[in-house]
């Protein structure tokens, strides 16, 4: 898809993601859950919806798909953080798509669940991975996440909880990419060597920039 048409496509449905925005702003309000320092929730669903919005048409192979993506990013926390079952979020994404859309869209938010762990590496293992690496759209909205979190946590507002967390993101730049790429050659399933440069470029001091264009570079 080109830029061109998924903007055109943005505005033409800019009505139903501003309401799934603000549902998802709503919900994570509800269950007082914070961002970095006591930021409001919905500033970091903003922030991955930014990267689906710049990003998108690199992956997006049909205009019935969307719509999903969009939910997928404003609803990729809300099993995990904000106690919605897949249900809940199914029901919510009939609300504004076909069967078939809200289908899609679901699976993105379950597929970006983090299972149960004591620690982070087992909440985020091998079978979570691999939930990722085969659900349509859901490697790039992870990666749009991870964007999302590395640009905050680099930022200078980020506090000390920010400095620790881009530690945590330097060390697993590595086995992240690896582990979110897909050897299925479904669109869907890419992540873009744009969305890539733009997360190295924010680790510029720790991540070698050469090797990753080497490793990732089309």
């Amino acid at each position: 898809m080109t830029k061109e048409e998924f903007q055109k496509y943005q505005k033409k449905y800019a009505a139903q993601i501003e309401q799934i925005r603000l549902s998802a702003h709503e919900l994570h309000q509800s269950v007082n859950q914070t961002y970095g320092d006591d930021l409001p929730y919905g500033f970091h669903l903003d922030m991955v919806v930014e990267g689906i919005s710049d990003f998108g048409y690199l992956v997006c192979v049909s205009e019935d798909d969307v719509v999903p993506m969009f939910f997928g990013g404003y609803y990729h926390d809300a099993i995990e953080d904000a106690r919605l079952s897949y249900n809940d979020v199914m029901k919510r994404a009939r609300k504004w798509m076909s069967e078939k859309q809200a289908l899609m869209a679901t699976e993105i938010a379950y597929a970006l669940t983090n299972d149960k762990g004591r620690t982070r590496a087992e909440r985020a293992g091998e079978k979570y991975y691999q939930g990722i690496r085969e659900t349509p759209y859901a490697p790039f909205v992870k990666l749009c996440d991870r964007l999302a979190n590395v640009t905050y946590s680099c930022s200078v507002d980020s506090g000390k909880d920010g400095n620790r967390m881009r530690e945590v993101y330097k060390n697993e730049m590595k086995h992240f990419l690896p582990s979110i790429t897909s050897d299925s050659d479904d669109p869907r399933l890419q992540i873009p060597f744009e969305v890539i440069t733009a997360l190295a470029e924010i680790l510029i001091d720790e991540v070698d920039r050469d090797e990753i264009r080497r490793q990732w570079g089309r």
